[in-house]
């Protein structure tokens, strides 16, 4: 079968049943877990433990990438990161969400455009 909101192929019998729709793993947890940029209680923790850590920072992969690229370009709009980065969206996603908990990232409008950039 296939996911109703993604249209990834699921198992039978692995689907999951949310507000009428038969949907896979991931999209489950989205819907249950939805990614939060703006989340204050993220940031303090985020802080919190970085402080604790002597402020060093273990960067995966992807978070690496989402900085260099941001950097060299001054900042690019979210489906332009997702297409140099070559990852679903909601992988990218959750972890500039992550950069921005630790205040590395921020979105700001550019000509009523939505534009992801470096803190």
């Amino acid at each position: 079968m296939k996911c109703d909101k993604c249209g990834q192929d699921v198992p039978e019998g692995e689907e999951h049943d949310y507000h009428d729709q038969a949907i896979c793993d991931d999209c489950y947890m989205d819907a249950l877990s939805p990614t939060r940029t703006c989340d204050p209680w993220a940031v303090y923790t985020a802080k919190s433990i970085s402080d604790k850590a002597s402020g060093t920072l273990q960067l995966n992969d992807i978070q690496t990438k989402i900085l260099k690229i941001l950097e060299e370009t001054g900042g690019v709009e979210f489906s332009v990161l997702v297409d140099r980065i070559g990852e679903d969206h909601r992988v990218v996603e959750r972890e500039f969400a992550a950069l921005r908990h630790i205040e590395k990232v921020r979105a700001e409008m550019r000509e009523d455009k939505k534009v992801l950039r470096l803190w």
